[in-house]
């Protein structure tokens, strides 16, 4: 019997019912410790601004935990809008908070990390009972929450001397939303002294009611500090620990007043790592400012070595060999962050990597000029890497075959020979191409652009398919044969580029040419998919600019992928109270209208682009190769019709 579908089927969710409805949309869910997080970061963003300096993080034996602050304390009074206490609007209001009018002089928090208005908001839904105690203006208030829903009004429960202000949450998390609901404790240390790292003079305490056991982190010397602490007995330190921080000043023309960032580096011949923090948030994914950081270290160090003529000939310096043994502690500030989800695992603000890369290298420059020895140990460490690596290259280009096919003329080539870094854009259209061309790292980035849509080889004979001349000039630009999957070692010891990149229009058109060159991979190439070689682009569909609003905050220009990222740039845009006016929204028709630049930054770099890696496992080769047939194979039209009529609702085609 066909379920019903009519008004009643529309349910709409309100509240926090989203966030109990779909949890890891919101957080993580293997532990509670990100929604207690939430919390941390708000008494933090009060340290942050100034107006904290002692968080107390309590563990209480019946598994709930409380932060406690001495910041100026949540607002009490009614919210102008809600007609509520504001502290219960916080608690209780998804996209609710102090963090979206930055405005010059209208801020609470000039910069924060908790960004979205969903943190707290979301502790509070996940949580089956919930207390706040304010300390402020010369009273204690208090009020409760059980399962998101105020249980107790905010009342008066005493009086406190009138300097004395905070804020205290105590959360009892719901473990039917957790995998575990235990908080791991070398995680929440972690945190908490990443906090006092990056706020010297800030004091982090941890309390365990169930050990009775506490600590606390206070670093007077920041990130110089604790990076040095790391070190402690570690061998092959090549330098002392760089320290620095530069900050953008009223007026420039880029950037907001106020962002930057602050860094510490040491260079080891054991190998790199580090940490980096986004408005005191840790992004363990790293992201933009992480490559902005790359970026300004390789140019830094590149200029060093060209003006002391460290670089020996046919030595070619690339950013990983300066990378490679890196240590860093890395703090941006940014006014307006973009995080990849609502977890703010990884940074994706394009802009960032201009940022940081342009505040650190200067500072950088003139460390190197003043302590030469070290900049030469520096620079030597990073020339045996790319030794190595070229060696490695070598080696690999002479056990190819000896045979040399000509490549295609319409093949922009790169100049390097490693295959593991080169990648190959196969690019929709002539028009794309030629931006693509313009706007590719001509070093290790090929350009082919197809015109047309090539031949549906699905079943096609593997000796026939050269006769379609645009598989005939992708299987020669890759270097590669048709093989069956058990011969992929050997059919891809010639192969050319480490990624093979397709990019095409995001419109019907340009999802038939994917499709068509996927099953050109799976049927006849199936080596590039198993080995994780092939990837899809992701250009964005829209462009949303928005005017300068004064000197603090230039012209931005902010991509989404699709409708809905571009209704939640809208959305935060409205909360930052930007008018509408200064909102332009255009649409992308197809890559050839994007100029060299945009498509560089949005598509091709490698720091800011969006890649949609495709592989296929073996426990699920042969349901692929099912639904291959069916929607390829041309004795499948009748299942093909039946298949659209079952399912064709589903699909969300841009026609």
């Amino acid at each position: 019997m066909a379920s019903r579908y009519d008004e009643r089927s529309i349910r709409v969710l309100k509240g926090l019912e989203p966030v109990k409805e779909r949890p890891g949309m919101y957080t993580r869910t293997d532990t509670p410790l990100h929604i207690i997080q939430e919390v941390i970061d708000n008494a933090a963003d009060e340290a942050l601004a100034g107006a904290a300096s002692c968080i107390t993080v309590t563990l209480h034996a019946d598994k709930s935990v409380s932060v406690e602050d001495d910041g100026r304390g949540i607002p009490v009074g009614p919210h102008p809008e809600e007609k509520v206490p504001t502290v219960e609007v916080v608690f209780t209001r998804l996209h609710a908070g102090g963090k979206f009018d930055k405005k010059a002089g209208g801020a609470a928090y000039a910069f924060s990390g908790g960004l979205h208005g969903v943190g707290v908001s979301v502790t509070n839904a996940l949580s089956k009972r919930l207390e706040v105690r304010v300390k402020r203006e010369g009273a204690l208030w208090s009020l409760a929450f059980e399962d998101g829903f105020t249980v107790e009004k905010l009342k008066k429960a005493g009086s406190v001397p009138a300097r004395q202000t905070g804020t205290w949450v105590r959360a009892w998390p719901d473990a039917k939303y957790f995998d575990s609901d235990r908080i791991r404790r070398p995680e929440l240390e972690h945190l908490l002294r990443a906090k006092a790292v990056l706020l010297p003079g800030l004091a982090m305490r941890l309390v365990d009611e169930a050990t009775g056991e506490s600590k606390e982190w206070k670093y007077e010397g920041g990130m110089a500090a604790y990076l040095q602490e790391s070190l402690a007995g570690e061998e092959g330190v090549v330098s002392s620990i760089v320290v620095g921080q530069s900050y953008v000043a009223e007026g420039d023309a880029q950037f907001a007043t106020g962002e930057g960032a602050a860094w510490a580096l040491c260079w080891v011949e054991g190998g790199g790592g580090g940490e980096s923090y986004v408005n005191l948030i840790p992004t363990v994914e790293g992201g933009t400012h992480e490559s902005g950081l790359k970026s300004g270290v390789f140019e830094s160090i590149r200029e060093f070595c060209l003006h002391h003529e460290l670089l020996t000939r046919g030595v070619n310096l690339q950013t990983e060999d300066v990378w490679k043994n890196l240590r860093f502690v890395l703090s941006a500030r940014l006014l307006d962050p973009q995080f990849q989800g609502q977890t703010k695992a990884k940074l994706n603000s394009r802009d960032a990597v201009k940022l940081v890369a342009s505040r650190l290298k200067d500072p950088l420059d003139a460390w190197l000029n003043q302590h030469v020895d070290e900049g030469r140990r520096i620079a030597e460490l990073a020339i045996k890497a790319a030794v190595a690596r070229q060696k490695a290259g070598k080696a690999a280009e002479k056990r190819r075959s000896s045979g040399v096919a000509v490549l295609p003329g319409k093949l922009t080539d790169c100049e390097s020979e490693e295959t593991g870094r080169n990648e190959l854009f196969l690019v929709e259209g002539d028009s794309a191409g030629g931006s693509a061309r313009q706007g590719r790292d001509r070093h290790f980035q090929a350009i082919l652009p197809l015109r047309g849509k090539i031949l549906n080889t699905f079943e096609v004979d593997p000796t026939q398919i050269y006769a379609n001349n645009e598989v005939h000039d992708i299987a020669v630009a890759l270097g590669i044969e048709p093989h069956a999957l058990g011969d992929s070692a050997k059919a891809l010891a010639g192969l050319r580029y480490g990624k093979v990149i397709i990019m095409a229009d995001a419109d019907v058109d340009g999802s038939h040419i994917q499709t068509l060159l996927l099953a050109l991979f799976f049927r006849h190439f199936p080596g590039l998919l198993a080995n994780g070689h092939v990837f899809v682009a992701q250009p964005p569909l829209y462009c949303v600019k928005v005017d300068a609003q004064g000197k603090s905050r230039p012209e931005r220009r902010l991509y989404a992928l699709d409708e809905a990222e571009r209704d939640a740039i809208l959305v935060k845009l409205a909360d930052e109270k930007v008018r509408e006016s200064a909102i332009h929204v255009g649409r992308f028709k197809g890559l050839g209208e994007m100029n060299p630049e945009e498509l560089r930054e949005t598509t091709m770099n490698p720091d800011t682009r969006r890649l949609l890696p495709l592989t296929v496992s073996a426990e699920v080769l042969a349901d692929t190769h099912k639904v291959f047939a069916l929607l390829m194979g041309k004795g499948e039209a009748a299942s093909r019709r039946s298949w659209m009529e079952e399912r064709g609702n589903l699909v969300e085609a841009d026609i």
